[in-house]
């Protein structure tokens, strides 16, 4: 493709040099520069592409997209050059116009929140995959183009990425795509140049505000999604959630609401939780699903709500949610462990998301059983939340064990430090601290009795642990079931 083709969707390029030249790949990455490529110097939060804009042109790029007009040298060393106000919406619009618009080719469809975004866009992935259509999702726990497998590395991949697996998905005959959008992807303008049919909004809480900086920093960027939504596109957001008429205080969207508690376009009432699932009516329609907690209801609520919004049958969505397992590492159960006592798995990782699964949990406790926690949390990250998570599992749990997440760079004794400010008065002598999580792990369990429930929050689905920029293999959900076969 010709540089003066990718351009076409920019706004205002200022140009200089052969716009006739052909691009054979599109990269920011200087040290991924070969001949014939596209260089977009893209100002990230660790550098700044403009610094390395003459390796660029030494290792071979056919041209140059920055945020400034060239020196002469860079002039007469570029085949050509383009100005643009802002690269990192640039490089979502050139990678679109690079793989031929994809999103445009598909039903996209974006679910943003602080927690729940992996159940529902997994769940909508299910759904419409049962339903029958050819469909991708791109999710924390894994990207899948139809049946079909790929890695996923971050929740929202880059905008070359994520057009190129887009691509990949129209070629395989998808008509329907689910995606997380999180706060960090939508800030760095990974999703700038796509085409979504709608956005989910599932709530918000705290978190990330080692990046943001502040919340009301970590609301805006939530809201630019529904902002840069399209006229053409549907806004469903929870209404039970005080930032959800927020979100679309400004979108050209069609605005829909879901509630549990409230008028809203689609509602749902949760009849009976237990360990065994939801027993619901959705719009004066039962539905028993696999899926436990208030917070799944608000999930499967959402998941029906988009179907509706595209236009699939009452009755066939409501049969398919009634089966869906939901994602790996959500309020994952090991039933059925030796003597009695039963394993819980659960991604919880902010102070909302560790309330709501413990809540949960005690909730379906008979009299006697006991509610142990295991619980870490992640280095690198968003501080300020490390007390509150703490807090939340001493708040619901009969005992809580203290441990490591991914210490990354933190000394986990810190980590831990700061998580043990968040106790209780009076609730000390039930907790402990064990920095090694396996450990951690084993002693919840031989400290727990028959009928007892054992959570392991945190990491969910991850299967390592990163321990000073190193990861080593650790899978909760097998250790957890190791364990518990070990003590039979």
């Amino acid at each position: 493709m010709q540089v003066h083709q990718l351009i076409a969707d920019l706004k205002a390029p200022l140009t200089w040099g052969d716009t006739n030249l052909l691009v054979k790949e599109l990269v920011f990455d200087s040290r991924r520069v070969g001949a014939g490529c596209l260089f977009v110097a893209v100002r990230g939060t660790q550098t700044d592409g403009h610094q390395y804009i003459d390796q660029a042109l030494s290792s071979g790029a056919v041209g140059i997209v920055a945020e400034r007009a060239p020196t002469e040298q860079e002039q007469a060393s570029a085949g050509c050059w383009v100005q643009v106000p802002r690269t990192s919406v640039a490089l979502g619009q050139l990678a679109a116009a690079f793989f031929d618009h994809p999103s445009s080719q598909l039903k996209l469809v974006g679910v943003t929140g602080t927690n729940g975004k992996t159940t529902t866009a997994t769940l909508l992935y299910q759904l419409f995959t049962g339903l029958g259509y050819q469909t991708g999702l791109l999710s924390t726990v894994e990207n899948r183009i139809g049946t079909t497998l790929a890695a996923a590395t971050h929740t929202t991949p880059d905008a070359v990425q994520l057009n190129r697996l887009l691509a990949e998905m129209v070629d395989a005959g998808c008509s329907y795509v689910f995606m997380e959008a999180s706060s960090h992807a939508i800030d760095q303008d990974r999703i700038a140049g796509l085409d979504f049919a709608g956005g989910v909004f599932t709530n918000m809480s705290h978190d990330h505000l080692d990046y943001h900086g502040t919340f009301k920093a970590y609301i805006e960027a939530k809201k630019k999604f529904f902002d840069q939504l399209p006229k053409t596109a549907f806004a469903l957001v929870n209404e039970d959630d005080k930032r959800g008429s927020v979100m679309v205080q400004n979108s050209a969207a069609k605005a829909y609401t879901y509630s549990l508690r409230s008028m809203a376009d689609f509602r749902a009432r949760v009849l009976e939780n237990t360990p065994q699932g939801l027993h619901l009516e959705i719009d004066g329609q039962e539905l028993f699903a696999r899926l436990i907690g208030h917070f799944n209801a608000y999930n499967l609520l959402a998941v029906y709500g988009t179907a509706m919004l595209l236009q699939q049958n009452q009755a066939e969505v409501l049969r398919i949610l009634s089966d869906l397992p939901g994602p790996a590492g959500r309020a994952s159960y090991i039933r059925g462990a030796h003597g009695g006592i039963t394993g819980v798995v659960d991604y919880a990782h902010t102070p909302d998301s560790v309330e709501k699964i413990c809540g949960t949990l005690r909730e379906m406790l008979s009299p006697g059983q006991r509610l142990l926690t295991v619980l870490g949390c992640g280095g690198d990250r968003d501080r300020t939340k490390r007390p509150l998570m703490a807090k939340a599992a001493c708040d619901y749990s009969h005992e809580v064990i203290l441990t490591s997440d991914n210490p990354r760079s933190e000394d986990p004794e810190a980590i831990l430090d700061e998580m043990a400010k968040g106790v209780p008065p009076g609730k000390q002598a039930q907790v402990l601290r064990i920095s090694d999580r396996r450990s951690a792990i084993t002693t919840a369990c031989r400290l727990a009795r028959p009928g007892d429930l054992v959570l392991v929050a945190g990491k969910g689905h991850e299967n390592y642990q990163e321990i000073k920029g190193v990861k080593h293999p650790f899978d909760d959900t097998a250790i957890l079931r190791e364990i518990l076969a070990a003590s039979a």
